[in-house]
């Protein structure tokens, strides 16, 4: 008799640049543009058994380019657009604090959960009983590969072009 694990992997994504164009402090919906082969490469994901969560730094809050609310609301619709096309994400964790904040609440000189710490990730492990060993990232700047060094687990530089041909030549699936 075989036990299966309580744990299970997971694939931690950066959103902007990764999942979304890089806009410059994305947060309104027409700043919502799904990069190339993101919703497949997600369901790819799914399919082969990963929790896929976004990890995603957003100063533009701690700047003051856009509210807390507006940031959630953000992310919401980005779920919801990924859902629409049969793509699940299990989780988003999101970082608004920033060193240079003029803001009291948003100012941290060097936040846990802001990358390249690795506080999003680790969080993402206790909460959703994620194995680290099985699990990695992609990201677009090597901030997002040393939060996932960090963290304990690869993680993997995406360099633009079609999302789901990286995540299939990646896994060889």
């Amino acid at each position: 008799m075989t036990i299966a694990p309580t744990t299970h992997p997971a694939v931690f994504l950066d959103r902007d640049g990764v999942l979304i164009t890089d806009s410059g402090y994305p947060h309104l919906e027409e700043h919502l543009v799904l990069i190339p082969g993101a919703a497949e490469a997600v369901r790819r994901l799914n399919a082969l058994g990963y929790l896929v969560v976004i990890v995603t730094n957003q100063s533009g809050v701690a700047r003051g380019l856009f509210s807390i609310e507006q940031m959630e609301a953000f992310n919401t619709l980005l779920v919801r657009r990924l859902m629409a096309k049969g793509a699940r994400i299990g989780a988003v964790y999101a970082c608004p604090f920033h060193s240079e904040s003029d803001d009291p609440r948003w100012f941290h000189p060097d936040h846990p959960d802001r990358k390249p710490n690795p506080g999003m990730i680790l969080r993402a492990v206790a909460d959703h009983d994620i194995d680290p060993s099985r699990s990695f990232l992609i990201g677009d700047r090597q901030s997002d590969l040393e939060a996932a060094r960090r963290a304990g687990m690869p993680g993997f530089l995406f360099e633009g072009g079609n999302l789901d041909h990286f995540v299939r030549d990646l896994l060889g699936a």
